[in-house]
């Protein structure tokens, strides 16, 4: 559920910088400025959104003893307090997954993956080696898509 609510909330924030930025554009007001200047979402024809989806998978097993040390909760909040820290907008799934070491051990393991929607590169860099560091982690899997969106208003129109 809680990736159910952030998706929710990532969606509203994206809706309302794009509207802004379309506003701001639109005026001739200067350059744009906020979450998505960087990477600015291309509007197709049809009103549908071109953007770049980033996800960065974080196990949250320790590196070294291979289990997890806190509640999930306690993950969850510093992920949170790093994505404010850099001001990303940002969805969050709890997943369960395993996988075999180097050593031929399986494991299993809750993991975090971090959503965010037109980020910029070095930003997205910047919180998966914080993230990699505070979960202590060997590595933490980044994976990059291009995707198609489109909003849908609550409104209703006569």
């Amino acid at each position: 559920m809680v990736g159910k609510s952030a998706d929710i909330l990532l969606h509203r924030m994206m809706r309302q910088e794009l509207m802004k930025q379309k506003q701001t554009a639109a005026a001739g007001r200067g350059p744009l400025s906020g979450p998505l200047s960087g990477r600015l979402p291309m509007e197709t024809d049809s009103g549908d959104v071109q953007m770049t989806e980033t996800r960065i998978y974080i196990g949250l097993n320790d590196a070294e003893i291979r289990k997890q040390k806190f509640e999930t909760g306690k993950y969850l909040g510093i992920l949170k307090s790093v994505c404010r820290s850099y001001h990303v907008a940002f969805s969050v799934d709890v997943e369960e997954g395993g996988y075999f070491h180097e050593d031929g051990e399986y494991t299993e393991e809750t993991s975090l993956v971090l959503i965010l929607i037109d980020a910029e590169r070095s930003t997205v860099q910047e919180i998966a080696k914080d993230l990699c560091a505070f979960f202590h982690q060997e590595s933490v899997l980044v994976t990059e898509d291009r995707i198609i969106g489109y909003f849908i208003g609550g409104e209703t129109r006569p």
